[in-house]
């Protein structure tokens, strides 16, 4: 299974009309996910596909990629795993006081 990032989507685009695009292209995709913020619900002009045959994901990239949908053009590519993000150490970064159970005498 290949999941691919599907990046400039505009804003109005659904998961429907995410898979009807890739369609049109002759590449049947297994999943589609467009991201949506989690407090408005509004897109946030990315999301992803997933495709069972990697083969056909390679050519969803060089086939798709720079095709418009609604008038925008799409950026496709493989995704890749998202970073991880860094968790500042008690001993190595700044450390704030917000007035906890700490004794301060």
């Amino acid at each position: 299974m290949t999941k691919l990032f599907v990046g400039n989507l505009p804003y109005k685009a659904t998961d429907s009309d995410l898979q009807a695009f890739f369609a049109e292209a002759g590449i049947q995709v297994d999943s589609v996910n467009i991201l949506r913020d989690r407090f408005s619900g509004e897109a946030r002009g990315f999301g992803f596909v997933e495709i069972n045959d990697d083969a056909v994901a390679t050519q969803a990239i060089q086939t798709c990629n720079g095709r418009a949908l609604m008038g925008r053009a799409l950026v496709v590519n493989e995704a890749r795993p998202p970073e991880r993000r860094e968790q500042q150490s008690a001993g190595g970064g700044r450390q704030r006081d917000f007035g906890g159970s700490r004794n301060r005498w």
